[in-house]
């Protein structure tokens, strides 16, 4: 017996879902998360040197909703060259009471929205109150999600945008000053760091992005680019001499070198590394502790951010019959 699966499109998925509701999503999926309600293999690579792409296959399974979710994402780092995003993915949503397949996603939008919903949560958690200069490292689609999600968080005035590509800084800081009606713009120095009160990092680069010299103290940070034991997006110094805050610790402990790097070398231990977001939201762990202190949240991405937003989506999508139905 056939039935009908929704198909929804990227466009059809951002004209129903706003970075406050998903960033209200993400925060409940990060309390779910720590609380062990999930069943969720670890994420599959598959590299694929030749052409310079990772595969990532990320299926989960959630007790409180009784859904399953699995998404299949590309990243090929030559893709602009070739006028293709860097990132293209689809995220299936499932019925966990029968295996029925109940919906067909267009997930690079998702992702990036609840990328930048997880650097929300953890800003709104962990940045000063006070605070209103933002810099974001990376002028793709993930670099202005995060910088949507701050400023839904904070009252920001003003924002850096740094990307050694200047034509696509110059896009971004012309779009996201229109979009959010605040100053973006182009640091003329590397030194102009030091006026931020949150940093955001959404690259692809393999090596730290600024210096540790440039981060003043009481500074929040929310890194988010590498997610390859290898790679490294925040420099060792500053992570020595910060708080840390995982999404999700067994997922860092095994694919982040921002964390895994200095915790190899010696430069910092397993003692530093014992807070996830979850708990924070819960209440068993402090947020900011000081004024002073610099907070550095570490994120590599979790399938239980794919499924709650898919789920919004889903509920949504019916609500207001958007999407295409197909029987197979």
């Amino acid at each position: 017996m056939s039935h009908s699966i929704l198909i929804l499109s990227q466009k059809e998925i951002r004209s129903l879902i706003t970075m406050p509701e998903i960033i209200t999503t993400v925060r409940e999926a990060y309390l779910e998360l720590s609380s062990g309600e999930t069943i969720a293999p670890e994420r599959m690579h598959i590299n694929i040197p030749k052409h310079e792409g990772t595969v990532l296959i990320m299926p989960i399974y959630s007790q409180a909703s009784c859904l399953l979710s699995l998404k299949t994402a590309t990243l090929f780092s030559d893709n602009k060259t070739k006028q293709l995003p860097l990132l293209q993915a689809i995220i299936t949503l499932i019925d966990g009471m029968n295996g029925r397949i109940l919906a067909i996603l267009e997930g690079s939008l998702i992702t990036a929205m609840r990328t930048g919903a997880a650097s929300g949560t953890a800003t709104d958690l962990l940045a000063r109150q006070d605070s209103k200069t933002v810099a974001i490292f990376g002028a793709g689609i993930q670099g202005r999600t995060q910088l949507e999600a701050v400023c839904a968080v904070r009252n920001i005035e003003k924002s850096f945008i740094f990307d050694p590509d200047t034509e696509s800084a110059n896009i971004y800081a012309a779009e996201m000053s229109a979009q959010l009606n605040i100053d973006v713009c182009i640091p003329d120095n590397e030194k102009k760091l030091l006026e931020a009160d949150i940093i955001c990092t959404a690259t692809s680069s393999n090596s730290p992005v600024f210096k540790a010299e440039f981060v003043a103290p009481g500074t929040h940070i929310n890194a988010f680019g590498s997610y390859k034991p290898q790679t490294r997006e925040i420099p060792e110094e500053i992570v020595q001499k910060s708080r840390i805050i995982m999404d999700h610790k067994k997922s860092c402990l095994t694919e982040a070198g921002d964390i895994l790097i200095p915790l190899n070398n010696g430069n910092i231990s397993l003692k530093q590394l014992d807070d996830e977001i979850g708990e924070i939201i819960s209440g068993e762990k402090p947020a900011r502790n000081s004024p002073e202190e610099i907070t550095l949240f570490k994120s590599v991405g979790h399938a239980i951010q794919d499924l709650t937003v898919a789920q919004l989506i889903y509920k949504k999508a019916i609500e207001t019959e958007t999407g295409t139905k197909v029987s197979l």
